[in-house]
């Protein structure tokens, strides 16, 4: 099982295209389950921390290990999926 939190800041029109933008990258790319959690940094701005995030949006795969991150734009899916590691089974 894989597991995503992604953080943003506010649930604007960008943020929204990016969790959708996600959602089709991460069911093309993982057979066997995962869990995307969307953290909006505006509500919770503590949950920062957890991840150590500077930036948004940024992407953390959580697990399996290693933990991954991915900043900024999600457009390429490709390229999103290739640093994330996905497409391998863990």
């Amino acid at each position: 099982m894989y597991e995503f939190r992604l953080y943003v800041v506010g649930r604007t029109p960008r943020s929204e295209k990016a969790v959708e933008t996600l959602k089709a990258i991460l069911s093309h790319s993982i057979r066997n389950g995962h869990d995307l959690e969307v953290i909006d940094l505006m509500a919770n701005p503590d949950e920062a921390e957890r991840d150590g995030i500077i930036a948004t949006p940024t992407l953390v795969k959580a697990s399996p290990p290693p933990v991954r991150k991915v900043i900024g734009d999600f457009s390429n899916a490709e390229k999103v999926a290739k640093i994330l590691g996905l497409g391998e089974e863990p």
